[in-house]
């Protein structure tokens, strides 16, 4: 039977829905690539500048090989990969451990930032962390815990990956040690110090083993693997007031939530992703591991 248009009745109707919803699909999968392409042009952009102005071809490596790393694993995050994260964190981490740390003899922890730092020297130390830790937040926020922290890599392998206690208000430890990895290199200084570059390198050994050593602790202690990240680690200093601005944060979308609270059951970081505003519960420590996005039955965070 045909209608007054001549055509078969419903299907005019029929091809026009799934019309739209082929648009629908096809916009989500693009704002899903979008996100790791801004990404890898960011740190590509910073690769080309540095190996330009310092006219050294090994920021071009470098920095293309950790945006692509974390791009690709951002990507396939955004598609539900099950270990993607994982993956980005091992390619990234693994590099910057051994590769820059072990063999390159560059203490990559905030030792080494200060020391770089005091002598004037805009290399190695100094260039990740104004990238990755203190600029860098602005437009990524923590995101480089979630997916390139060497020590986070190994935490993330425990089996608390959700926190089965109440987090603790122990956070002004972290101020702790900031202090004192900058009085160590200070005093070092000032006391004027032979072989700083050799004792620069112990340093990154000796402290990359008691992070491990005082992570792992904490995380079976307190059945929590980020325990540390949250108490303990000096680098959330310069990452948290930068966070509070992030340009890439997830967020919820009010007209779908029904506030069933999975999300924040599953949040590592115990973020009320929730909430929207920038004063948002542990607003300034989510990761962007997109677990919450994952278990929402709704898709309301985004």
């Amino acid at each position: 039977m045909t209608d007054g248009s001549g055509l078969m009745n419903g299907k005019p109707e029929k091809f026009s829905c799934q019309k739209g919803e082929g648009k629908i699909i096809r916009g989500k999968q693009v704002k899903k690539i979008l996100l790791p392409a801004v990404l890898w042009l960011v740190f590509e952009s910073i690769a080309v500048t540095l190996w330009l102005t310092k006219q050294n071809p090994f920021y071009l490596f470098n920095f293309t090989y950790i945006g692509t790393a974390i791009a690709i694993g951002t990507l396939l995050v955004q598609f539900h990969y099950q270990h993607a994260r994982r993956a980005a964190q091992l390619l990234v981490g693994t590099y910057m451990l051994v590769y820059l740390g072990l063999i390159s003899n560059e203490n990559m922890q905030i030792e080494g930032f200060w020391y770089y730092l005091f002598t004037g020297v805009f290399e190695a130390a100094t260039i990740h962390y104004a990238v990755a830790k203190i600029f860098g937040p602005l437009v990524f926020g923590r995101g480089w815990c979630g997916y390139a922290c060497w020590t986070a890599m190994i935490l993330d392998l425990l089996p608390y990956k959700v926190p089965q206690q109440p987090r603790k208000k122990w956070g002004f430890i972290r101020y702790i040690t900031f202090a004192l990895s900058f009085l160590l290199v200070s005093a070092l200084f000032l006391a004027h110090v032979n072989h700083m570059e050799r004792i620069m390198f112990w340093a990154f050994l000796i402290g990359n083993c008691l992070y491990y050593a005082v992570g792992i602790w904490l995380a079976l202690a307190w059945k929590d693997n980020r325990a540390f990240c949250k108490y303990i680690c000096p680098i959330t200093v310069f990452l948290k007031p930068m966070s509070y601005f992030s340009l890439l944060r997830i967020t919820c979308d009010k007209s779908k939530c029904i506030s069933c609270g999975k999300c924040k059951t599953v949040c590592p970081m115990n973020v009320d992703m929730t909430d929207n505003s920038r004063k948002r519960i542990n607003g300034t420590e989510c990761i962007l591991c997109y677990e919450c996005t994952k278990i929402c039955p709704k898709e309301a965070l985004k």
